[in-house]
């Protein structure tokens, strides 16, 4: 425990509403302590309510406009500003967008990205359709199996095994109600006022066939929407913040010291979450990142806090530590 530290303050500021893709997925199986699972929305609710409790402050809806590194202060829509001593970029990720003409016209009546449990109602006794093949995908057609007439995972690929686990393939295998179209993709949506009908075209064999569907819910991933950050916070080619040893790697870093697990090529400034460069995407990796984003926190203000000469002093020993020739056994 560290001592001597006064207690952060915290902000949390989010544009939508609370949990990010996480409050999107419809069932959530693998996050420890809920045994028979938890829908997306349900976890993000009680996590709000935990930080509430514990003292962080949290507006919703409000959008981060750029942040100014030197001062180290946010400034937001409407022209409020917030100074701290350090940050935490969580901002998460966006779904990517089906280019598919007259479907932004259908987004909410009848086509959605992601699935949370709201729109279950709208699903009960009929047929819908969802596109992906990655695990966020397989757990919404679990769920949905439960309530819709059939459910139809549409796959552009060959095979589900190099997307999405295991223990969600054979779950899907053990639904009468859920087929699994591989090679396929959405070629047209149908309706005026909602979605009654897509039209599937199988890549092998370029046949287009209609079904009617009540339904039609998009995974096919996510992008960092990261172009809003200043430049001195480095990124890879795809958006996504690098940490840790990925600066070094990437010439990134200047300071004597090494860059703390999570910390951004600014110094100060921490990354967690589906934002940060990292071949792990899971709601628990995610939380235990912010967790561990607090702790690295606390360690960055107990050492700023320190003089330069102790500082110089904490060097040299790491120095010496480095360099002292091994023990000779005799």
């Amino acid at each position: 425990m560290c001592r001597n530290i006064t207690p952060l303050r915290q902000h949390r500021r989010t544009r939508e509403a609370p949990g990010g893709q996480a409050g999107t997925s419809s069932r959530i199986e693998n996050y420890l302590g809920f045994p028979n699972g938890v829908s997306g929305d349900e976890l993000a609710s009680r996590a709000l309510q935990q930080a509430r409790r514990l003292g962080a402050e949290i507006l919703i809806t409000r959008s981060v406009k750029r942040i100014d590194l030197k001062a180290r202060q946010v400034e937001m829509d409407g022209g409020d500003v917030v100074k701290a001593k350090t940050l935490i970029i969580a901002t998460g990720v966006t779904w990517r967008r089906l280019a598919i003409d007259g479907f932004d016209r259908l987004i909410g009546k009848g086509i959605y990205y992601g699935a949370a449990r709201s729109e279950v109602g709208t699903t009960q006794g009929l047929d819908i359709h969802l596109v992906g093949a990655g695990n966020s995908a397989g757990q919404a057609a679990l769920f949905f199996a439960n309530h819709a007439r059939t459910i139809t995972l549409i796959v552009r690929g060959e095979s589900l095994e190099k997307s999405m686990s295991q223990y969600l393939i054979e779950q899907l295998d053990g639904k009468a109600n859920i087929e699994v179209q591989l090679r396929s993709e959405i070629h047209a949506v149908r309706g005026n006022t909602n979605l009654t009908a897509v039209e599937i075209r199988n890549s092998e064999s370029n046949v287009i066939r209609r079904h009617e569907s009540s339904g039609l819910f998009v995974f096919i991933g996510a992008d960092a929407e990261t172009k809003w950050l200043p430049e001195d916070i480095a990124r890879d080619a795809r958006g996504y913040v690098l940490t840790g040893d990925d600066l070094k790697k990437a010439g990134r870093w200047s300071l004597g010291r090494d860059p703390y697990l999570l910390e951004t090529s600014a110094p100060g400034i921490f990354a967690c979450g589906d934002v940060r460069l990292s071949p792990v995407k899971r709601v628990a990796s995610a939380v235990g990142e912010g967790s561990m984003a607090i702790a690295l926190v606390q360690q960055y203000l107990a050492y700023s806090g320190l003089t330069r000469r102790s500082r110089t002093l904490i060097a040299l020993k790491r120095l010496l530590r480095s360099t002292r020739p091994p023990l000779k056994c005799v």
